[in-house]
């Protein structure tokens, strides 16, 4: 198989997988934590050369549990109100956290293919966050994240 076909097809899986390629997935990372992709795989776990990889599609998975389970939580931990504000000793923290935790991982603690609703996101920002925090965050993210910035917004209007 060609190599660009190999990329398609494993992008595909990562598709299938992870629910969008890992590239995009490592990229927004990249930038809400403000630091090098070969710094990012440091804290995951991951040598640089195989995050490349997987990011190009040149790589299918991430074999490791383990790492997996550590870009979930740092995904989770841009979602946290100090984080998204862009608190610099908030995002070396939640770094910090990300790469000396040593998360278990079993079947039942990472389910495949279940997203939750927008309900049950919105009630999850709830809880970490008041309305008023949180329309603060959409405000300071709108430019450079308003995908984000526009979730914060519909999780701050109580309904």
């Amino acid at each position: 198989m060609e190599d660009h076909k190999i990329v398609q097809r494993n992008i595909a899986l990562q598709r299938e997988w992870y629910g969008e390629p890992l590239g995009d997935r490592v990229r927004r990372l990249v930038v809400a934590f403000d630091v090098s992709q070969a710094y990012l795989a440091e804290v995951l776990g991951i040598s640089a050369p195989m995050l490349s990889q997987v990011m190009s599609g040149r790589r299918a998975k991430i074999g490791n549990p383990v790492v997996l389970a550590r870009l979930i939580m740092l995904e989770r931990k841009v979602l946290t109100p100090e984080v998204a504000a862009g608190s610099a000793a908030a995002i070396r923290a939640a770094l910090e956290d990300v790469r000396a935790a040593r998360p278990t991982v079993s079947r039942d603690s990472l389910p495949v293919g279940v997203v939750p609703d927008e309900q049950t996101v919105f009630a999850a920002l709830r809880e970490i966050a008041e309305e008023e925090s949180l329309l603060d965050a959409a405000d300071r993210l709108d430019t450079d994240f308003p995908a984000i910035a526009d979730l914060l917004r519909r999780a701050g209007k109580v309904t």
